[in-house]
């Protein structure tokens, strides 16, 4: 346990070293701020368009936001959070795999299924405490602004995203297991999430994907009930496992 905390602490502290941390911060506290502030902007920036859109024939109606329109914006602006997380943090491993230093810490003692889990916990608390931060700024905006309780959905939506981040998490460590490049992590990553979404297009295929719980902004306003994705949950709550899981022992064969 200690060679696994040990380890952990240093992975951390590289993170902080490298500002991955500070640069997370900044990403999600912005998106954070964003979220209201595009929403409470946006009939200011409305009827600063007007006359220019009057002269091509357009007529701009008045329009009324609320915390709903800043909640839809959050779900906007999270793909491209968990998108900009996978790029800082997907060479994870395959740093180690340049640098060697892996070997090192091996011949000290440490087990290699510690090293997965310990970088999985890393990138795990490090997506959880990111996402709950901008989700906690645009409530307390909101709060303060309009009222939250518009968003009828709002819990099971927001959870519902924060798995999804967490199986994209989990295929970045399997990928960064298997792959020794930055490349074929973000390809490996990008494309599993990329063919669930296909399949997602299919009806009848849409409740075994994933990438359906990216879908959570309809719970905002009941045009769907949180029962409605409980299947998806729990075999997106398995895959995100089951990744897991396998990286271990993928990557107690691999030769570092």
């Amino acid at each position: 346990m200690r060679s696994f905390v040990a380890f952990f602490k240093k992975e951390l502290l590289e993170s902080a070293r490298s500002s991955k941390l500070l640069l997370l911060g900044i990403l999600f506290i912005a998106f954070g701020i964003m979220n209201p502030a595009i929403a409470k902007l946006t009939p200011w920036m409305l009827e600063v368009m007007a006359e220019q859109l009057a002269e091509s024939g357009m007529t701009v109606t008045a329009v009324t936001v609320d915390a709903l329109t800043s909640w839809t914006q959050f779900f906007k602006n999270i793909p491209m959070a968990l998108i900009v997380f996978v790029l800082v943090y997907s060479g994870i491993f395959t740093k180690e795999y340049e640098s060697e230093t892996l070997v090192l810490v091996f011949t000290k003692g440490l087990s290699r299924y510690k090293a997965v889990l310990a970088k999985t916990l890393l990138t795990v608390m490090l997506w959880s405490a990111g996402y709950w931060l901008c989700y906690g700024i645009t409530y307390g905006y909101n709060a303060y602004f309009w009222d939250n309780g518009i968003a009828v959905g709002l819990v099971p939506a927001v959870l519902n995203w924060w798995v999804f981040g967490l199986f994209t998490v989990s295929l970045m460590m399997l990928f960064s297991v298997v792959s020794r490049s930055y490349s074929g992590v973000l390809l490996g990553t990008g494309g599993v999430v990329v063919v669930s979404y296909v399949i997602g297009l299919i009806p009848k295929a849409a409740k075994y994907m994933p990438t359906t719980l990216m879908n959570s902004a309809k719970l905002l306003i009941g045009a769907e009930a949180a029962s409605d994705y409980a299947v998806t949950l729990v075999i997106t709550a398995a895959l995100t496992v089951g990744c897991i899981a396998v990286s271990i022992p993928l990557f107690n064969k691999k030769q570092i």
